[in-house]
């Protein structure tokens, strides 16, 4: 692998005067290169995020409350450079190739499926400049011949501050709310598209509030989770 130097300030200063550059290697073209992304497909992983346990088929056999999840890796070096700067320093070029990330993780035998990115923040998109779980869920529709539905909405009344996993799952329970313009397909594959699992407290609240509504086949696509520890 090559080295990696971590730049979470600003985007990597050749972008501004230069085409894109791997932001592991420094490859000019791309911030992303073909070689670093099929390491980072290389090294994924399979397990629950919840637990732990390896999980090769995306089903965990102790959380039996979870859907099938499927994880590109560990939020840490190249993969945690590229989240930053593609939700923090709007670096958009960077979508696309998480987005092939994920089309590389997810089965390949999925047909017909409606992606649902989990919604942000409204200020948090002003802040970016950018929503980005739409936006990935947009280029990965695009890859697989995908749908892309705002099913599930912010519940304006509602805004998530707590640090501990107990204060987050409770404001999360209450965060969506299931758009009433769309209506529940009971036979489709719905993918609950995050970037990140923390505590799990955002996805679990998702999920159920789909499954309220009525969705039977859920899968949860992630590019990170947080910690392993």
């Amino acid at each position: 692998m090559p080295n990696i130097v971590k730049n979470t300030t600003f985007p990597n200063l050749l972008d501004l005067i230069a085409p894109h550059s791997c932001r592991s290697c420094g490859r000019l073209g791309s911030p992303l290169c073909d070689n670093c992304k099929n390491y980072i497909i290389a090294n994924n992983i399979n397990l629950c995020p919840a637990c732990k346990t390896a999980t090769p088929t995306g089903k965990c056999k102790k959380c039996r409350t979870l859907p099938s999840i499927f994880i590109v890796g560990k939020r840490d070096g190249l993969l945690d450079i590229l989240i930053h700067d593609y939700k923090y320093n709007s670096v958009r070029a960077i979508g696309p190739k998480l987005a092939k990330l994920l089309d590389a993780k997810l089965p390949s035998d999925i047909n017909q499926a409606i992606i649902i990115p989990l919604p942000t923040a409204t200020h948090h998109i002003r802040a970016r400049g950018l929503d980005h779980t739409h936006l990935i869920a947009k280029h990965l529709a695009k890859l697989r011949n995908y749908k892309v539905q705002n099913l599930l909405l912010r519940n304006k009344n509602t805004v998530q501050v707590g640090a501990d996993r107990k204060s987050r799952l409770a404001q999360a329970n209450e965060a969506f709310i299931i758009n009433p313009k769309i209506k529940i397909d009971q036979n489709a594959t719905y993918i609950l598209l995050d970037d990140v699992w923390t505590t799990g407290a955002s996805i679990r609240a998702a999920i159920k509030k789909l499954r309220q509504a009525g969705a039977k086949n859920i899968i949860v696509a992630l590019l990170a989770v947080s910690s392993l520890d």
